[in-house]
């Protein structure tokens, strides 16, 4: 066994162990963020757009496992996630996020009818969100009707599902169109990403573009990078489209040359003032994922660019960003929702860090499945 395989092995010994305990503590709670060494519990924002995560995390090890009880919790969590259909008036286009790692996953492991029927209400409420002038889903609610988000690149994996599950073209044209748009207005040509582009939603042109959850207009928030690598490569995945691997390799490639001077774990933006320095660990850990993606569809001669590069990141979290102390919950510390976010919110484990670290160590073990 080489040292990078004993490393893994290792490392996927202490998840399983680590999530066993959250497992207990966490019961039938959705966990978001840790504070005071407990994750809370999202039960009462049903609607909040993190809430797919857990469920997913748990899937992912039940598939590598066999752990009927990580099964268990998941399609608790899956159930309670109906009551955000139901009030319907807070959910946005993180459906995506909320119902793939839940539903579409207990569907593709187990076939379960009711986790179908979960998933497509889901996919037509996204479909329902498209404007046709300008070709793009809306990403949030209240007065931001031409809003589109970089996140959502992960979100519109949910429709090529279901174009795939329904024979319904439909579904695929209008990602396909979201992906356009996204990639002519958000990401730059030397492959940095604004996190948010404005566009007139009568007309659909292209207003401003802001800086959200990064350091401002024209700065390069890590995260956002991360969601358009992941989400771009998985588009090519679904669809063989060059423009999207393209895309994602252009971004990679960018995120690789960044991160490779802050010691494989990544500053929340790119572009931000050198102080505070502010790092966020769940960008490194989402952009893991991506490029072992964008691995899977390069040359052979290629491959180890993005390979080692994600196989550095990941094993950065885990060397020197990690707790594996079972008595306290969450794995991935260090990560940052938002370069503005108050004190109390900075560099704290978040449930989505989990769940791509969770990802990115089985992909290099060829455990993990296609949940998005």
């Amino acid at each position: 066994m080489t040292d990078n395989q004993a490393w893994l092995e290792a490392t996927y010994q202490k998840i399983i162990a680590k999530v066993a305990a959250e497992r207990e503590r966490i019961g039938a709670g959705i966990p978001y963020i840790v504070k005071d060494g407990r994750y809370d519990d999202k039960s009462n924002d049903i609607t909040w757009w993190t809430n797919g995560f857990w469920g997913g995390l748990l899937w992912q090890l039940n598939h590598a496992t066999g752990d009927e009880a990580a099964a268990e919790t998941a399609r608790g969590l899956e159930a309670k996630l109906d009551q955000a259909f139901l009030e319907f008036k807070g959910l946005h286009h993180d459906v995506g996020f909320m119902w793939l790692p839940t539903a579409v996953a207990d569907y593709r492991l187990t076939g379960s009818e009711r986790s179908l029927q979960r998933g497509l209400h889901a996919a037509e409420l996204l479909a329902g969100r498209y404007n046709p002038r300008g070709k793009f889903i809306r990403s949030w609610n209240r007065d931001r009707a031409g809003w589109v988000i970089i996140d959502s690149m992960f979100n519109i994996q949910l429709l090529y599902w279901a174009t795939d599950v329904l024979k319904d073209p439909r579904f695929k044209f209008i990602a396909d169109d979201h992906a356009h748009t996204v990639m002519e207005n958000i990401v730059r040509p030397d492959g940095s990403v604004a996190h948010i582009a404005v566009f007139d939603p009568n007309t659909g042109e292209l207003v401003e573009t802001l800086g959200g959850q990064g350091y401002g207009v024209g700065s390069s928030w890590s995260r956002g990078q991360a969601w358009a690598i992941s989400g771009f490569a998985l588009a090519y995945a679904h669809t063989h489209e060059v423009a999207y691997l393209d895309t994602a390799k252009k971004v990679a490639n960018y995120f690789i040359a960044n991160v490779a001077t802050t010691g494989d774990v990544p500053l929340v933006d790119f572009r931000a003032p050198a102080e505070p320095v502010l790092v966020d660990t769940s960008a490194s850990a989402c952009a893991a994922c991506g490029m072992l993606e964008i691995a899977k569809h390069v040359p052979e001669l290629e491959r180890p660019l993005y390979v080692n590069a994600a196989t550095r990141m990941l094993k950065a979290i885990a060397d020197h960003h990690a707790d594996w102390n079972l008595a306290t919950d969450g794995i991935v510390q260090d990560a940052t929702p938002a370069y503005h976010d108050a004190q109390s919110e900075l560099e704290r484990p978040l449930i989505y860090g989990d769940y791509y670290f969770v990802e990115g160590i089985l992909r290099l073990l060829g455990k993990d499945f296609l949940l998005w």
